[in-house]
Protein backbone atom coordinates (compact mmCIF):
# COMPACT_ATOMS: atom_id res chain seq x y z
CA UNK A 1 0.00 0.00 0.00
CA UNK A 2 0.93 3.42 -0.87
CA UNK A 3 2.80 5.14 2.05
CA UNK A 4 0.18 8.55 1.89
CA UNK A 5 -3.01 6.02 1.71
CA UNK A 6 -5.56 8.13 3.48
CA UNK A 7 -7.60 5.79 5.46
CA UNK A 8 -10.82 7.81 5.88
CA UNK A 9 -13.24 5.10 7.39
CA UNK A 10 -14.31 4.81 10.69
CA UNK A 11 -11.66 2.81 11.83
CA UNK A 12 -9.48 1.62 12.05
CA UNK A 13 -7.99 5.07 11.66
CA UNK A 14 -4.21 5.98 10.64
CA UNK A 15 -1.35 5.56 13.20
CA UNK A 16 1.77 7.70 14.13
CA UNK A 17 4.85 6.74 13.25
CA UNK A 18 5.80 6.13 16.89
CA UNK A 19 2.72 4.14 17.89
CA UNK A 20 3.77 1.78 14.56
CA UNK A 21 7.58 1.48 15.87
CA UNK A 22 6.64 0.84 19.37
CA UNK A 23 4.19 -2.58 18.52
CA UNK A 24 7.87 -3.66 16.93
CA UNK A 25 9.88 -2.96 20.01
CA UNK A 26 11.50 -6.69 21.41
CA UNK A 27 9.15 -8.76 23.12
CA UNK A 28 8.57 -8.97 27.14
CA UNK A 29 6.65 -11.06 29.73
CA UNK A 30 3.11 -9.45 30.30
CA UNK A 31 3.76 -10.25 33.99
CA UNK A 32 7.09 -7.97 33.71
CA UNK A 33 7.98 -4.62 35.34
CA UNK A 34 8.20 -3.40 31.99
CA UNK A 35 4.79 -4.25 30.51
CA UNK A 36 3.53 -3.48 34.39
CA UNK A 37 4.94 0.45 32.98
CA UNK A 38 2.88 0.13 29.81
CA UNK A 39 -0.02 -0.61 31.44
CA UNK A 40 -0.05 1.92 33.76
CA UNK A 41 1.11 4.66 30.98
CA UNK A 42 -2.28 3.51 28.89
CA UNK A 43 -4.34 3.52 32.12
CA UNK A 44 -2.93 7.37 32.95
CA UNK A 45 -3.79 8.33 29.42
CA UNK A 46 -7.43 6.84 29.65
CA UNK A 47 -8.00 7.99 32.80
CA UNK A 48 -7.17 11.71 31.26
CA UNK A 49 -9.77 11.21 28.35
CA UNK A 50 -12.38 9.97 30.41
CA UNK A 51 -12.36 12.38 33.33
CA UNK A 52 -11.03 15.27 31.00
CA UNK A 53 -13.17 14.92 27.85
CA UNK A 54 -14.86 18.51 28.06
CA UNK A 55 -14.59 21.72 26.33
CA UNK A 56 -12.72 23.56 28.67
CA UNK A 57 -10.83 20.26 30.37
CA UNK A 58 -12.51 20.70 33.79
CA UNK A 59 -13.06 16.72 35.22
CA UNK A 60 -15.97 15.44 33.97
CA UNK A 61 -15.96 12.25 36.63
CA UNK A 62 -13.74 11.35 39.60
CA UNK A 63 -12.68 8.34 41.48
CA UNK A 64 -13.08 5.89 39.05
CA UNK A 65 -11.41 3.05 37.12
CA UNK A 66 -10.50 2.63 33.95
CA UNK A 67 -9.71 -0.89 32.44
CA UNK A 68 -7.94 -2.09 29.19
CA UNK A 69 -9.32 -5.28 27.36
CA UNK A 70 -7.69 -7.74 25.19
CA UNK A 71 -10.68 -7.48 22.56
CA UNK A 72 -12.51 -4.47 20.67
CA UNK A 73 -15.05 -2.52 22.63
CA UNK A 74 -18.04 -5.45 21.20
CA UNK A 75 -16.59 -7.26 24.45
CA UNK A 76 -16.00 -4.25 26.47
CA UNK A 77 -20.09 -3.81 25.57
CA UNK A 78 -20.54 -7.78 26.28
CA UNK A 79 -18.68 -7.16 29.28
CA UNK A 80 -20.62 -4.45 31.26
CA UNK A 81 -24.14 -5.69 30.31
CA UNK A 82 -23.04 -9.19 31.90
CA UNK A 83 -21.51 -8.37 34.96
CA UNK A 84 -24.36 -5.90 35.65
CA UNK A 85 -28.08 -7.85 34.29
CA UNK A 86 -29.11 -11.62 34.53
CA UNK A 87 -31.78 -13.28 33.30
CA UNK A 88 -34.16 -11.92 35.59
CA UNK A 89 -32.96 -8.24 34.78
CA UNK A 90 -34.65 -5.88 32.68
CA UNK A 91 -32.35 -4.24 30.51
CA UNK A 92 -33.70 -1.07 28.19
CA UNK A 93 -31.73 -1.13 24.85
CA UNK A 94 -32.09 2.20 22.83
CA UNK A 95 -32.18 1.54 18.99
CA UNK A 96 -31.11 3.89 16.44
CA UNK A 97 -28.44 2.52 14.01
CA UNK A 98 -26.28 -0.74 14.05
CA UNK A 99 -24.64 -0.32 17.31
CA UNK A 100 -27.31 0.13 19.17
CA UNK A 101 -28.87 -2.82 17.71
CA UNK A 102 -25.65 -4.58 18.42
CA UNK A 103 -25.99 -3.65 22.36
CA UNK A 104 -29.61 -5.21 22.47
CA UNK A 105 -28.43 -8.36 20.76
CA UNK A 106 -26.03 -8.47 23.30
CA UNK A 107 -28.42 -8.08 25.94
CA UNK A 108 -30.68 -10.48 24.76
CA UNK A 109 -28.57 -13.27 25.86
CA UNK A 110 -28.08 -12.13 29.34
CA UNK A 111 -31.22 -10.27 30.22
CA UNK A 112 -35.40 -9.40 29.43
CA UNK A 113 -34.44 -6.56 27.27
CA UNK A 114 -37.27 -4.15 26.48
CA UNK A 115 -36.18 -2.15 22.76
CA UNK A 116 -36.64 1.15 22.03
CA UNK A 117 -35.98 1.25 18.13
CA UNK A 118 -36.51 3.97 15.99
CA UNK A 119 -35.13 3.73 12.03
CA UNK A 120 -31.82 3.71 11.16
CA UNK A 121 -30.60 7.58 10.26
CA UNK A 122 -33.92 8.41 12.75
CA UNK A 123 -33.00 10.80 15.78
CA UNK A 124 -34.25 9.18 19.65
CA UNK A 125 -37.08 10.79 21.21
CA UNK A 126 -36.51 11.27 24.86
CA UNK A 127 -40.12 10.57 25.62
CA UNK A 128 -40.43 7.01 24.38
CA UNK A 129 -37.30 5.86 26.43
CA UNK A 130 -38.70 7.73 29.35
CA UNK A 131 -42.52 5.70 28.56
CA UNK A 132 -40.28 2.37 28.43
CA UNK A 133 -38.04 2.84 31.78
CA UNK A 134 -39.08 2.01 35.00
CA UNK A 135 -38.40 1.37 38.29
CA UNK A 136 -38.01 -2.69 37.65
CA UNK A 137 -35.21 -1.19 34.55
CA UNK A 138 -31.85 -2.66 35.42
CA UNK A 139 -30.04 -1.46 32.74
CA UNK A 140 -30.84 1.05 29.90
CA UNK A 141 -27.80 1.05 27.11
CA UNK A 142 -27.72 3.33 24.48
CA UNK A 143 -24.65 4.71 21.79
CA UNK A 144 -23.31 8.44 22.29
CA UNK A 145 -22.09 8.66 18.35
CA UNK A 146 -24.24 6.19 16.11
CA UNK A 147 -21.32 5.35 13.48
CA UNK A 148 -23.58 3.95 11.23
CA UNK A 149 -25.35 6.51 10.47
CA UNK A 150 -23.27 9.74 11.50
CA UNK A 151 -25.87 10.92 14.61
CA UNK A 152 -25.16 11.79 17.84
CA UNK A 153 -27.75 10.81 20.04
CA UNK A 154 -28.97 13.09 23.69
CA UNK A 155 -26.96 10.73 26.31
CA UNK A 156 -27.56 13.36 29.01
CA UNK A 157 -31.81 13.34 28.26
CA UNK A 158 -31.72 9.28 28.36
CA UNK A 159 -28.95 9.49 31.57
CA UNK A 160 -31.52 11.71 33.35
CA UNK A 161 -33.88 9.03 32.96
CA UNK A 162 -32.32 6.60 33.73
CA UNK A 163 -30.98 8.25 36.96
CA UNK A 164 -34.85 9.32 37.92
CA UNK A 165 -35.65 4.99 38.34
CA UNK A 166 -32.16 4.39 39.67
CA UNK A 167 -31.01 1.72 36.00
CA UNK A 168 -27.30 1.53 35.34
CA UNK A 169 -26.46 3.44 32.39
CA UNK A 170 -24.51 2.25 30.30
CA UNK A 171 -22.81 3.98 26.89
CA UNK A 172 -20.85 3.22 23.86
CA UNK A 173 -18.70 6.18 23.74
CA UNK A 174 -17.07 4.21 20.72
CA UNK A 175 -16.24 6.72 18.26
CA UNK A 176 -16.80 9.80 20.40
CA UNK A 177 -14.39 9.58 23.13
CA UNK A 178 -11.04 10.81 22.55
CA UNK A 179 -12.21 13.24 19.87
CA UNK A 180 -15.58 14.56 21.32
CA UNK A 181 -16.98 16.17 24.59
CA UNK A 182 -18.40 13.23 27.21
CA UNK A 183 -19.55 14.45 30.51
CA UNK A 184 -19.65 11.05 32.34
CA UNK A 185 -21.09 12.63 35.99
CA UNK A 186 -23.15 15.39 34.14
CA UNK A 187 -25.22 12.57 31.72
CA UNK A 188 -25.30 10.40 34.99
CA UNK A 189 -23.46 7.67 33.12
CA UNK A 190 -22.30 4.39 34.97
CA UNK A 191 -19.90 2.61 32.43
CA UNK A 192 -18.51 4.31 29.34
CA UNK A 193 -17.18 1.74 27.07
CA UNK A 194 -14.88 2.67 23.90
CA UNK A 195 -12.81 1.23 21.56
CA UNK A 196 -8.78 1.80 20.62
CA UNK A 197 -9.16 1.63 16.98
CA UNK A 198 -11.14 4.81 16.63
CA UNK A 199 -10.75 8.05 17.75
CA UNK A 200 -7.78 7.02 20.25
CA UNK A 201 -5.87 6.59 17.07
CA UNK A 202 -4.26 3.26 18.19
CA UNK A 203 -3.99 0.17 16.73
CA UNK A 204 -7.13 -2.07 16.99
CA UNK A 205 -7.72 -5.17 18.76
CA UNK A 206 -8.12 -3.42 22.55
CA UNK A 207 -11.06 -1.65 24.09
CA UNK A 208 -11.30 -0.09 27.54
CA UNK A 209 -14.08 0.91 30.26
CA UNK A 210 -14.60 3.74 32.54
CA UNK A 211 -16.31 2.16 35.75
CA UNK A 212 -17.90 4.13 38.22
CA UNK A 213 -17.85 3.30 41.87
CA UNK A 214 -21.41 2.98 41.56
CA UNK A 215 -20.62 0.70 38.68
CA UNK A 216 -17.94 -1.49 40.83
CA UNK A 217 -20.33 -1.88 43.12
CA UNK A 218 -23.02 -3.55 41.28
CA UNK A 219 -20.76 -6.09 39.26
CA UNK A 220 -21.32 -9.67 39.42
CA UNK A 221 -18.31 -11.41 37.52
CA UNK A 222 -18.96 -14.60 38.71
CA UNK A 223 -22.54 -14.27 36.29
CA UNK A 224 -20.76 -13.09 33.12
CA UNK A 225 -18.06 -14.84 30.78
CA UNK A 226 -14.99 -15.99 32.49
CA UNK A 227 -13.13 -14.00 30.26
CA UNK A 228 -15.28 -11.04 30.73
CA UNK A 229 -15.37 -10.89 34.89
CA UNK A 230 -14.94 -7.34 35.90
CA UNK A 231 -14.22 -7.93 39.39
CA UNK A 232 -10.91 -9.97 38.22
CA UNK A 233 -10.00 -7.29 35.80
CA UNK A 234 -10.26 -4.77 38.47
CA UNK A 235 -8.17 -6.55 41.00
CA UNK A 236 -5.96 -6.93 38.17
CA UNK A 237 -5.37 -3.33 37.22
CA UNK A 238 -4.81 -2.47 40.67
CA UNK A 239 -1.09 -4.01 39.75
CA UNK A 240 -1.35 -3.09 36.12
CA UNK A 241 -1.71 -5.78 34.68
CA UNK A 242 -4.90 -7.84 32.76
CA UNK A 243 -6.06 -11.51 34.04
CA UNK A 244 -5.07 -12.86 31.17
CA UNK A 245 -1.96 -12.92 28.65
CA UNK A 246 -1.98 -9.35 27.41
CA UNK A 247 -1.29 -8.34 23.58
CA UNK A 248 1.70 -6.74 24.40
CA UNK A 249 2.78 -4.81 21.27
CA UNK A 250 -0.85 -3.20 21.04
CA UNK A 251 -0.85 -1.85 24.69
CA UNK A 252 2.81 -0.63 23.96
CA UNK A 253 0.77 1.15 20.96
CA UNK A 254 -2.14 2.07 22.91
CA UNK A 255 -0.30 3.13 25.97
CA UNK A 256 1.67 6.01 23.06
CA UNK A 257 -1.61 7.06 21.59
CA UNK A 258 -3.38 8.27 24.43
CA UNK A 259 -0.24 9.93 25.72
CA UNK A 260 -0.61 12.47 22.50
CA UNK A 261 -3.81 12.52 23.29
CA UNK A 262 -2.82 14.26 26.56
CA UNK A 263 -0.37 16.23 25.38
CA UNK A 264 -2.55 17.41 22.64
CA UNK A 265 -5.40 18.52 25.40
CA UNK A 266 -8.21 17.03 25.42
CA UNK A 267 -10.48 20.48 24.64
CA UNK A 268 -8.05 21.04 21.61
CA UNK A 269 -8.54 17.81 20.06
CA UNK A 270 -12.24 18.32 20.30
CA UNK A 271 -12.23 21.52 19.40
CA UNK A 272 -10.58 20.19 16.13
CA UNK A 273 -12.72 17.18 15.60
CA UNK A 274 -15.41 19.54 15.69
CA UNK A 275 -13.74 22.17 12.98
CA UNK A 276 -13.23 18.87 10.68
CA UNK A 277 -16.86 17.23 10.64
CA UNK A 278 -18.01 20.64 10.07
CA UNK A 279 -15.77 20.89 7.22
CA UNK A 280 -16.97 18.20 5.73
CA UNK A 281 -20.60 18.75 6.50
CA UNK A 282 -20.03 22.08 4.38
CA UNK A 283 -18.19 21.04 1.97
CA UNK A 284 -20.51 17.81 1.08
CA UNK A 285 -23.68 19.97 0.93
CA UNK A 286 -22.13 22.44 -0.89
CA UNK A 287 -21.77 20.09 -3.50
CA UNK A 288 -25.00 19.22 -3.91
CA UNK A 289 -25.39 16.59 -1.37
CA UNK A 290 -27.83 15.61 1.00
CA UNK A 291 -26.70 14.42 4.49
CA UNK A 292 -28.14 11.17 5.80
CA UNK A 293 -29.39 11.36 9.54
CA UNK A 294 -32.13 12.87 10.49
CA UNK A 295 -32.11 15.62 13.60
CA UNK A 296 -34.56 16.30 16.16
CA UNK A 297 -33.99 19.01 19.06
CA UNK A 298 -32.47 16.57 21.02
CA UNK A 299 -29.61 15.08 18.57
CA UNK A 300 -26.94 16.00 16.56
CA UNK A 301 -25.14 15.60 13.29
CA UNK A 302 -21.53 13.67 14.51
CA UNK A 303 -18.64 15.34 15.18
CA UNK A 304 -15.82 11.98 14.42
CA UNK A 305 -17.89 11.14 11.22
CA UNK A 306 -19.95 12.55 8.46
CA UNK A 307 -22.63 10.38 6.99
CA UNK A 308 -24.01 11.63 3.41
CA UNK A 309 -26.71 9.79 1.34
CA UNK A 310 -25.48 8.61 -2.51
CA UNK A 311 -26.92 9.88 -5.02
CA UNK A 312 -29.79 8.10 -7.15
CA UNK A 313 -27.51 7.88 -9.98
CA UNK A 314 -24.78 6.67 -8.33
CA UNK A 315 -26.72 4.13 -6.05
CA UNK A 316 -27.31 1.99 -8.93
CA UNK A 317 -23.40 1.26 -9.35
CA UNK A 318 -22.06 2.11 -6.01
CA UNK A 319 -19.18 0.18 -6.18
CA UNK A 320 -17.72 2.09 -9.22
CA UNK A 321 -17.89 5.20 -7.41
CA UNK A 322 -16.07 3.66 -4.14
CA UNK A 323 -13.85 2.48 -6.75
CA UNK A 324 -12.49 5.47 -8.09
CA UNK A 325 -11.74 6.53 -4.28
CA UNK A 326 -9.70 3.80 -4.24
CA UNK A 327 -7.75 4.48 -6.95
CA UNK A 328 -6.62 7.92 -5.69
CA UNK A 329 -4.97 6.32 -2.48
CA UNK A 330 -8.03 7.12 0.21
CA UNK A 331 -10.72 4.82 1.63
CA UNK A 332 -14.15 5.37 3.03
CA UNK A 333 -17.04 3.38 3.81
CA UNK A 334 -20.13 3.02 2.72
CA UNK A 335 -23.62 2.13 4.66
CA UNK A 336 -23.66 -1.66 6.55
CA UNK A 337 -26.38 -3.67 6.32
CA UNK A 338 -29.55 -2.60 4.65
CA UNK A 339 -27.72 1.08 3.81
CA UNK A 340 -25.67 -0.47 1.70
CA UNK A 341 -25.37 1.36 -1.14
CA UNK A 342 -27.29 3.78 0.00
CA UNK A 343 -24.83 6.39 1.83
CA UNK A 344 -21.10 6.91 2.17
CA UNK A 345 -18.94 7.65 5.56
CA UNK A 346 -16.25 9.36 6.17
CA UNK A 347 -14.45 9.78 9.48
CA UNK A 348 -12.29 12.70 10.82
CA UNK A 349 -11.11 10.55 13.83
CA UNK A 350 -7.77 10.80 15.68
CA UNK A 351 -5.10 12.81 14.25
CA UNK A 352 -6.17 14.03 10.97
CA UNK A 353 -4.66 17.10 9.75
CA UNK A 354 -6.50 19.91 8.15
CA UNK A 355 -4.62 19.31 4.69
CA UNK A 356 -5.72 15.37 4.82
CA UNK A 357 -9.27 16.77 5.19
CA UNK A 358 -9.16 19.24 2.16
CA UNK A 359 -7.69 15.93 0.30
CA UNK A 360 -10.30 13.92 1.36
CA UNK A 361 -13.14 16.61 -0.10
CA UNK A 362 -11.10 16.47 -3.12
CA UNK A 363 -10.79 12.95 -3.53
CA UNK A 364 -14.60 12.44 -2.73
CA UNK A 365 -15.38 15.27 -4.93
CA UNK A 366 -13.21 14.14 -8.08
CA UNK A 367 -14.84 10.18 -8.14
CA UNK A 368 -18.09 11.50 -7.76
CA UNK A 369 -17.05 13.69 -11.28
CA UNK A 370 -15.67 10.16 -12.54
CA UNK A 371 -19.20 8.39 -12.50
CA UNK A 372 -21.18 11.24 -13.83
CA UNK A 373 -22.24 12.83 -10.56
CA UNK A 374 -22.18 16.76 -11.10
CA UNK A 375 -21.36 17.78 -7.95
CA UNK A 376 -19.86 21.44 -7.23
CA UNK A 377 -16.23 20.51 -6.36
CA UNK A 378 -14.86 24.43 -6.02
CA UNK A 379 -18.13 24.88 -4.01
CA UNK A 380 -17.35 22.32 -1.55
CA UNK A 381 -13.47 22.91 -1.46
CA UNK A 382 -14.16 26.03 -0.73
CA UNK A 383 -16.77 25.72 2.15
CA UNK A 384 -14.53 22.73 3.87
CA UNK A 385 -11.60 25.94 4.17
CA UNK A 386 -13.33 28.16 5.30
CA UNK A 387 -14.79 25.51 8.34
CA UNK A 388 -10.99 24.75 8.60
CA UNK A 389 -9.84 28.30 9.00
Amino acid sequence: MREDFLLLNPGPVPLARDVRQAMSEPMVSHRSAEFESVYENAQDGLDYIFERSSLDGTPTTSGGTSLIFNGTATMAMEAAVANLAGEDDEVVAVVNGKFGRRFKRIADRYANVTPVAFDWGQSIDPEAVAEAVTDETKVVTMVHNETSTGLLNPVAEVGEIAADHDAYFVVDGVTSLGGDEFLVDEWNVDVAVTDAQKALAAPPGTSAMYATPRAQEAFDGESAPFYEDLDWHLRKADSHQTPFTSAVPLFRGLALAVGHIEEEGMPERIARHRRQSAAFRSAFTAMGLSLFPERNDASEYSNTLTAVSLPASVRETPTEFFDAVTERGASISGGQAHLGGEIFRVSNMGNLSSEQILRGVRTIGEAFLDVGEDVDLEAGMAAAREQLR
